[in-house]
């Protein structure tokens, strides 16, 4: 199966990019292809410019980049994120992702059919998405407080109204604070899962 992995992190040595290891040495173990989309050495511009936004209106993307991801994830099976939760959110390039490939006309189409409109995917060969977040906010805190807003702004507000089904979250919490022992179990784990993706 091809998977695609969408990763934001801007500094080499960061745990975010532990965990793009661990998770491409597991995709690597079931003999998955992985698609790296790094999003801070691709360069790309998360901004939402005029000429963005007429062609997100018009359905004809007009960012090369953009062109080009739409294009490699038409076939992926299984898509992944992984980021930093920054200030209780997404970075902005994973968030220009989200504003600038899933796109009317690529990602998915209006239904005007129903009583309520509604949107269908068209990306037919993925079958799950996962997404894997750091952040130093205890999960409890996050929760109550923060309303979860990473699952309410991917899962809910983008993957679930796309129709996806199967959306998994992996969130390390309190990642500066926790021992060294920890963060090297939770990299195994990861290894370890997705080393049993199907």
């Amino acid at each position: 199966m091809k998977v695609a992995i969408v990763f934001n992190h801007p500094y080499d040595g960061s745990y975010c990019t532990a965990i793009l290891q661990a998770v491409t040495a597991g995709l690597n173990k079931a003999g998955h292809q992985v698609d790296l989309f790094h999003l801070d050495n691709d360069g790309f511009d998360p901004v939402m410019r005029t000429a963005d936004l007429k062609a997100y209106k018009d359905g004809t993307p007009c960012d090369p980049k953009v062109i080009a991801y739409q294009e490699r994830l038409a076939d992926a099976g299984h898509l992944i994120f992984i980021f930093p939760v920054w200030w209780e959110l997404m970075p902005a390039m994973t968030k220009g992702f989200v504003d600038k490939v899933i796109f009317p006309g690529v990602a998915f189409d209006h239904d005007h059919s129903g009583r309520f409109p509604k949107m269908i995917k068209r990306f037919h060969e993925l079958k799950g998405i996962t997404l894997i977040t750091t952040m130093n906010t205890p999960s409890l805190v996050y929760r109550l407080f923060f309303g979860n807003a990473i699952k309410r702004a991917m899962f809910t507000g983008t993957f679930w109204k796309l129709g996806y089904k199967n959306r998994k979250w992996l969130s390390f919490n309190m990642v500066k604070f926790v021992k060294e022992q920890k963060r090297m179990k939770w990299l195994n784990n990861i290894e370890h899962h997705f080393a049993c993706l199907s």
